[in-house]
């Protein structure tokens, strides 16, 4: 068996003294205090009278400031932790000494007539043993500070912070005052090269001159905390890309004036891929939302869902008259209550479980609670599943959202904002199609009611693409493989795709909303779209590991209904500009009432008696741009353009 002398000098590891120990301590340092208070009284003149009562004093002494330390139980702390009220308590326990001893001095004087000991004698043993204890205690407690400390940094992350702004000293301090603490700061990385040379918090600012892994090899760094919020995309990219390329981390820090009665090591976390997405960051300034949603009554459909449960909690924050949350989804939903509850005590909110395509449900609820703005998000949108499952898209997303906007109107709400997707253009599935003729009732719907009566319930449509972290999402997909060692599935080496955070998406759905006059199709900017690949790739690296070495990236096949790329806009439309950078109008019109709801009851007919090629061809009739890829129904474009250019012939 090995000894191993780490192990026993381990002083993280050490107990803590019992109390009887430390009592013993102390009643030692009282004798020394006594041996060092003669050898200093003897350097005045001899002390014949101490000689010849030794025994006596220290007997008394050391029983009374034994009792004084049970008194005021100076050994009741523990010494690596001594503080304010330890040194009070042995500052007390010294006067009571001082002052029993002197009296029993005293009290001898007059029985003998002569001192036990001398005052002087008295005098310097207050001082000694008081400062004696205290001294003990302080370099007790400095000794465990200073080796434990160097034992945590030991298992702690050397890191460079990135930056001198008042964040990053923030960050820094904070994290040099926490322990134990995950990280230990070793510098910081600045752009400006007239700030080197200098120090903060006793540690030195480098000059970024060099590959930023360059300079963290040097300083024995094994990773980098980003404090700066503003610092461009690209530069974050090379870092990144520097950084995991040599085995080597990048942790982002919040505002330190966010970060509330918690740890700031705690919210440090390791760089996302969603951080690295190239798009711009979208701020809005929702207080103009307040005056639509202040004091209304909202509904949010689909409000268990990722989208709908957002919005909600960004409805929350505009004091609504009353919030309803609606989904057929039970355990979710209860969930969402339970969260927007506790956030927010004073709201007042009700959640409804009903499904969408219960007519009779949903009219009762709007007989009762007459919602006046409702975000309309339920719907079904996994693409593969609904190719499976063609009846359900049409009696959800087609059936149920005309359900709704028809109460809507009846019931006189002011604004209904319909939530679709960017695969609702040139629909190569039935998902998309079946969105695409949500849009287009609802669009249709406005046109015909705002003629007979032009204060009508406004009609708004929003669009776009996929959204990070959502539910089925890419992102959460490929962390979970990551994490359980892959394979990364990928349907086509050559598949793109935009994002957009679920905060940013539903942020543009809310002042959409509020900017909508009724009949537009907003369209958000998504940024630049993302090769699936690349950013499997970037993921796998982040993770720490080596695409298709240590984690194999998979080509599995389009699926069913899949598209390389999406589109916010057909070739046929055409786009607006708003007043915000981010949202555009799709200039697309859907105006003949008549043949979409003549289609609609069409296909919600052949949905319910689940004659299912009779649906979808009366889909592709209503929207003949939807063209279907990879999948089983492509031969019905074939009949339809057969159908089509005979027609073509006879007239």
């Amino acid at each position: 068996m090995s000894y191993n002398i780490k192990d026993k000098l381990d002083l993280s590891k050490l107990g803590f003294l019992p109390r009887w120990g430390v009592f013993f301590i102390d009643v030692c340092i009282c004798l020394v205090a006594l041996v060092l208070s003669m050898l200093v009284a003897q350097m005045d003149k001899p002390l014949i009278q101490i000689q010849s009562n030794l025994n006596l004093i220290v007997l008394i002494v050391l029983a009374v400031n034994s009792l004084a330390f049970i008194i005021f139980r100076t050994y009741a702390g523990l010494i690596r932790h001594s503080g304010f009220i330890d040194a009070i308590r042995i500052l007390l326990a010294a006067i009571f000494t001082f002052i029993v001893v002197m009296a029993v001095n005293y009290g001898f004087y007059f029985k003998t007539s002569a001192y036990l000991m001398p005052r002087s004698f008295l005098i310097l043993y207050f001082l000694i043993s008081f400062s004696l204890l205290f001294v003990f205690r302080i370099a007790t407690k400095q000794f465990f500070e200073f080796f434990i400390k160097s034992i945590r940094e030991k298992d702690s992350i050397k890191v460079l912070i990135y930056g001198i702004n008042s964040n990053a000293v923030s960050v820094a301090s904070a994290l040099k005052s926490e322990s134990p603490s995950r990280f230990h700061v070793v510098g910081f990385i600045t752009d400006e090269k007239k700030n080197t040379n200098k120090r903060i918090l006793g540690e030195p600012i480098i000059y970024l001159s060099k590959r930023i892994s360059v300079l963290m090899r040097f300083h024995k760094a094994k990773g980098v905390i980003l404090t700066d919020n503003s610092i461009s995309l690209k530069k974050k990219n090379k870092i990144v890309e520097d950084c995991i390329q040599n085995n080597m981390s990048v942790f982002m820090a919040p505002l330190v004036s966010d970060v509330e009665d918690e740890k700031v090591s705690s919210k440090i976390e390791a760089i996302q891929i969603e951080d690295l997405l190239p798009r711009k960051a979208i701020n809005l300034n929702i207080s103009s939302i307040l005056k639509d949603i202040e004091g209304k009554r909202v509904l949010i459909t689909g409000g268990a869902g990722s989208i709908g449960s957002e919005i909600a909690r960004q409805i929350a924050l505009f004091n609504p008259e009353k919030l309803y949350v609606l989904d057929q989804a039970e355990t979710p939903l209860h969930s969402v209550h339970l969260e927007l509850a506790n956030k927010h005590p004073n709201l007042k909110l009700e959640v409804v479980l009903a499904d969408i395509r219960n007519k009779d449900r949903i009219t009762n609820f709007f007989k009762s609670c007459r919602p006046h703005v409702i975000f309309h998000a339920a719907a079904y949108k996994h693409v593969p599943l609904i190719e499976n499952n063609p009846t359900e898209a049409a009696l959800v997303n087609i059936e149920g959202t005309k359900h709704l906007a028809d109460l809507a109107l009846k019931f006189q709400a002011e604004k209904f904002v319909m939530i679709s997707t960017d695969k609702a253009v040139n629909p190569t599935n039935i998902m998309g199609a079946s969105k695409r003729i949500a849009e287009m009732y609802v669009q249709s719907l406005y046109y015909k009611a705002q003629r007979e009566n032009p204060e009508c319930t406004k009609f708004i449509t929003t669009r776009f693409g996929n959204v990070l972290g959502s539910n089925g999402s890419v992102v959460p997909l490929f962390k979970e493989q990551i994490s359980k060692g892959g394979p990364v599935t990928i349907t086509h080496p050559e598949i793109i795709r935009y994002f957009m955070t679920i905060p940013e998406a539903c942020q543009l759905v809310i002042e959409a909303g509020r900017m909508g006059r009724g009949g537009e199709i907003f369209l958000f900017d998504m940024g630049d779209p993302v090769k699936i690949l690349d950013l499997a790739k970037k993921m796998i690296r982040l993770a720490g590991y080596t695409p298709d070495k240590e984690i194999k990236i998979k080509i599995t096949g389009l699926r069913p209904g899949e598209k390389l790329f999406e589109e916010l806009l057909s070739d046929k439309e055409r786009t607006m500009q708003t007043h915000h950078e981010k949202i555009m109008i799709g200039k697309v019109y859907t105006d003949n009432y008549n043949l979409v709801d003549e289609s609609i009851s069409s296909i919600v007919s052949n949905a319910r008696n689940n004659r299912i090629d009779s649906m979808i061809i009366a889909m592709k009739k209503l929207v003949p741009e939807y063209k279907s890829q990879n999948s089983i129904y492509e031969s019905f474009d074939v009949k339809l353009k057969t159908v089509f250019d005979k027609s073509k012939l006879s007239s």
